[in-house]
C-alpha cells in the first residue's frame, strides 16, 4: 500500500464461485440468498472486505435491511473500502425506498460506532448480554432513517 500506487477497487457480487472467499471474510453461508445486499470488496484483486444484509419484514409489512456483518481485514483499514460497500447498501435502499437500515455493534466498539454515525446512523437501543462466549458482551442497536422514512413523519 504504498504512495503514489494508484489503487483499485472493485465490487462483485457474491455467487456459487466465490462464497468461499466470503465464508473466510465472515460465517453467514447462507449468502447467496440475499443478493445485492451482499458485497465482495477487492483491493488491487485481494479479497480483503465484504458486507452481508438481510431484508426483514417488520410488523405491518415494511422492509428494512439488517446489516449482519461488514468485515475489512485489519491491514486494509482506512483504505475507504468500508465507506464503499456501505454506500453501495445505502443506494439501494434510497433506489428500493427501503425506509430503515440498522445493524448491532459492540457496546465497547468506538471506531464501528463512530464509522457508522458518519453516514447517519444513531444509537436506539441498548442490549445487554447480547453476544455469548465474549467479553464485554453488551451491543448498541444503531439505525438510519432514510429521506423517504424521515419525510412520513
Amino acid at each position: 500500500m504504498g504512495a503514489g500506487r494508484e489503487v483499485v477497487i472493485s465490487l462483485d457480487g457474491v455467487m456459487d464461485n466465490n462464497v468461499m472467499r466470503l465464508k473466510k471474510l465472515n460465517y453467514y453461508a447462507d449468502a447467496l440468498a440475499f443478493g445485492e445486499f451482499t458485497k465482495l470488496a477487492y483491493y488491487s484483486d485481494i479479497c480483503v472486505e465484504s458486507i452481508t444484509c438481510r431484508l426483514e419484514k417488520k410488523e405491518g409489512g415494511a422492509i428494512r435491511v439488517y446489516i449482519m456483518t461488514l468485515g475489512v481485514l485489519a491491514p486494509y483499514h482506512g483504505l475507504g473500502i468500508g465507506t464503499r460497500l456501505l454506500n453501495h447498501v445505502l443506494d439501494l435502499c434510497s433506489k428500493q425506498n427501503i425506509p430503515e437500515i440498522y445493524l448491532h455493534v459492540q457496546a465497547n466498539n468506538e471506531d464501528a460506532i463512530n464509522f457508522y454515525k458518519k453516514f447517519g446512523f444513531e444509537i436506539t437501543e441498548t442490549i445487554k448480554n447480547y453476544y455469548t462466549n465474549i467479553d464485554l458482551p453488551d451491543c448498541f442497536v444503531l439505525t438510519k432513517l432514510t429521506a423517504l422514512s424521515q419525510a412520513k413523519k
